[in-house]
């Protein structure tokens, strides 16, 4: 692993705005399952799913499903922009690594 310091600056310009990128469209999905999914229970409830109301469905579990599925989602993507930029952290299977 390298330091991003020891980049070439338009490597680590292209890393941050990627970087923060990725980090507001990650916030963006979160404020739609965390406000807006919330704010809308009462129209999502005309549809049913799996039994239950839909608002009452997306209330209660599914919008932590998808904050769950939201975190692996940021961290796969956050790890490609890393190992392209060459500053990605050593995988633990790596066997060069575990001399």
């Amino acid at each position: 692993m390298t330091q991003l310091s020891e980049q070439p600056p338009a490597t680590a310009r292209r890393w941050w705005q990627q970087t923060m990128r990725l980090a507001l469209l990650t916030l963006a999905v979160l404020a739609v399952f965390a406000f807006a999914v919330h704010a809308f229970v009462g129209a999502l409830d005309t549809l049913v799913f799996f039994g239950f109301p839909l608002g009452y469905y997306m209330a209660a579990q599914g919008s932590v499903i998808a904050f769950v599925v939201l975190v692996f989602w940021f961290v796969a993507r956050q790890e490609r922009i890393d190992r392209k930029a060459g500053v990605a952290e050593p995988s633990p299977r790596d066997p060069e690594d575990s001399l």
